[in-house]
């Protein structure tokens, strides 16, 4: 589990961030509920769906990255976080951006570039704190190429991001537009996300399913393997070659196949023969990754990339971002929480186990629940059909507001157990009263 170090971040800073994003999750699923006729009919550059898009991705998924960060990599790395108020200050600045952004893309998109101005100064902050926290590590290991590449991933997609507006205002490379948007998309995504559930997933997994004594020398080749194809699927935006465009993705999902390769070897090392349930969702999460790489793949090579890129990118998203950052989230909540609030009176008074935090077996119909929504969302953009699409999103929403729901009721466990001292206390003084 998590080792109690003195490199330990102060609990408030990635609660915030989590908490926050728990709020745009649920922003961001409403918005896409309303907005069911443009996305079945695939008009996804309309003001509501730019705002869904950014609460999403910037709201919930970056935001719970970060506070993940914030706590992780002290723990991983064996160095403490840079300068935790500058933390504070940074995610005071990232919120307000995120919204301010959201707004003025719902309502008024034309002045959406003071909002993301603040936003990229909120994220920039971030990425020099990670810089400043990482480069104290005395021995990088491969999890920090990981981590490392991944947030070089997306300090690319910002400057690409920057880059294209320039190109917009003033022409500048305009020739290459395509290919700077491409690149933007890809490193925000593959080279961001999946870079950081990689890397993460390497410290995880042993640690919730007790494995030991697996080899690590496979990371360093999904690294190099995924990498290049990364780095093949940017030359081929730049070359505008079509081929090469299909073997980047070929090998990107082969480099995914490696990693799923290497997480099953160590599982297969695990002492912790049943898995908690809602780990379970986070490793189910791994599958479906690798079925929307091949996917990705097989869509290239047939020639039907183009058409498929909606539901694809979603997929990817929801499938595999969104499920491996809420299956672990179940896990590591309840254990931050005890950890911080209980650790420290174990022997001097009664304290729930771990176990008591979070009913595990809660996220089974929550979970498949979000699973089956997205699946029947998937399915309705393709296939252009709105009822299905409503339904599913219903479902979606709802097993959102359950998830968070249950994260939030974790933390209320505080204030029960000071209801519970408080009764207690009173009950003991009438009975010494009496």
């Amino acid at each position: 589990m998590f080792a109690k170090t003195k490199n330990e971040t102060n609990i408030k800073l990635p609660f915030l961030f989590i908490l926050f994003s728990l709020l745009c999750l649920i922003g961001a699923m409403a918005l896409i509920l309303f907005k069911g006729d443009s996305i079945i009919s695939s008009q996804f550059r309309v003001p509501a769906i730019w705002s869904a898009a950014h609460l999403f991705i910037l709201g919930w998924a970056l935001m719970t990255a970060m506070g993940a960060i914030y706590q992780l990599v002290p723990v991983v790395f064996l160095t403490p976080i840079w300068n935790e108020r500058f933390g504070f200050i940074q995610f005071t600045v990232t919120a307000f951006g995120i919204l301010y952004f959201a707004h003025s893309l719902f309502h008024n998109p034309e002045s959406a570039l003071l909002p993301g101005l603040i936003t990229l100064t909120g994220i920039l902050m971030f990425l020099l704190q990670m810089f400043m926290t990482l480069r104290q590590q005395a021995k990088p290991n491969v999890l920090t190429l990981f981590v490392g590449t991944a947030l070089i991933s997306l300090l690319t997609a910002i400057l690409l991001g920057i880059l294209m507006v320039f190109s917009m205002k003033t022409g500048f490379i305009s020739d290459y537009y395509q290919a700077v948007f491409k690149s933007h998309i890809l490193f925000g995504t593959a080279g961001w996300f999946t870079l950081l559930i990689f890397g993460f997933s390497y410290k995880m997994v042993p640690m919730f399913s007790l494995s030991h004594g697996y080899s690590m020398k496979p990371a360093k080749y999904v690294f190099t393997v995924y990498a290049s194809g990364l780095a093949a699927a940017v030359l081929s935006f730049f070359t505008e070659k079509n081929s090469l465009f299909t073997i980047a993705l070929m090998i990107l999902a082969g480099g995914f196949a490696f990693f799923t390769w290497h997480m099953l070897q160590i599982l297969q090392r695990r002492v912790k023969k049943k898995l908690d349930y809602s780990f379970r969702f986070a490793l189910l999460a791994i599958p479906a990754g690798l079925a929307i790489h091949l996917g990705a793949f097989i869509c290239s090579l047939t020639g039907s990339f183009e058409s498929a890129i909606g539901y694809l990118a979603f997929a990817y998203l929801q499938l595999w971002v969104a499920l491996s950052i809420m299956g672990y989230l179940f896990k590591i909540v309840p254990f931050l929480w005890w950890t911080w609030r209980y650790s420290k009176e174990i022997g001097k008074h009664s304290v729930p186990s771990l176990k008591d935090m979070m009913n595990d077996k809660a996220s089974i119909p929550v979970l498949s629940s979000l699973i089956l929504g997205i699946l029947s969302v998937t399915v309705s953009i393709a296939y252009e059909h709105l009822a299905l699409f409503l339904s599913g999103q219903i479902l979606t929403l709802g097993a959102s507001i359950v998830f968070c729901y249950l994260i939030i009721s974790v933390l209320k466990n505080r204030r029960n157990e000071h209801e519970s001292r408080r009764i207690s206390s009173q009950q003991s003084k009438k009975s010494y009263g009496s």
